[in-house]
């Protein structure tokens, strides 16, 4: 499967005319950015920035490029860009299957045929059914993991999705997230503070601040 690469041209964040981060650099198709840093120093900010979604108080310039398209001034659902978060946030008043069929456009045919080979891809066959609450933290992140895969990115920003899970599991979700999204050659930044992520994901480490 050939991707695009994720290009941060001369980004600039500040808050209330304070400094806070400038990154400049270009990821591959396939390949993991991971940023690091102390709290409140900006990581979350850069990915709202190149999500679509920085709040107004921060200021930010520089150029956020998809391949040969300009994101920066196109609304966050035309980006192209998906997320996942330390929380799954999977809709709980949804079935396991109806919160995947949200990620798929309706102008696809065999929605439900999706939905189902997702689930079995990632073991969970016969879930679809199930109240998310009802599934352990494993099988909420790989849910989670699949509902972003179903809505098709182009880039993928990770702001410590493993953070909340125990040790034993973090290393298996994590394994099964970084090969998942190089198969997917889908470039991918992720924030987090601990140095096994950054070590699993396999690519090159910015250290901010």
């Amino acid at each position: 499967m050939s991707g695009v690469s994720l290009t941060l041209k001369d980004i600039q964040i500040s808050l209330h005319g304070r400094h806070l981060l400038q990154v400049n650099t270009r990821i591959e198709p396939g390949a993991t950015l991971t940023v690091m840093g102390p709290s409140g120093i900006g990581k979350s900010s850069l990915l709202a920035y190149i999500a679509g979604f920085l709040a107004s108080d921060f200021s930010a310039s520089g150029e956020i490029l998809l391949g040969e398209r300009c994101l920066n001034s196109l609304p966050a659902e035309q980006r192209g860009v998906g997320l996942l978060f330390q929380d799954p946030l999977l809709f709980p008043h949804l079935s396991v299957a109806q919160n995947l069929l949200f990620a798929v456009s309706r102008h696809v045919s065999h929605r439900q045929q999706q939905v189902d080979q997702a689930l079995e891809a990632v073991g969970l066959q016969g879930f679809g059914d199930r109240d998310p609450a009802t599934l352990s933290g494993g099988q909420k992140a790989r849910v989670a993991l699949q509902r972003l895969l179903l809505s098709q990115p182009k880039a993928v920003l990770l702001d410590e999705p493993f953070s909340r899970l125990d040790a034993h599991l973090r290393q298996e979700i994590r394994q099964h997230v970084f090969q998942t999204l190089r198969d997917a050659a889908l470039p991918t930044i992720l924030v987090t503070h601990d140095v096994e992520d950054a070590a699993a994901s396999g690519g090159p480490v910015i250290t901010l601040g």
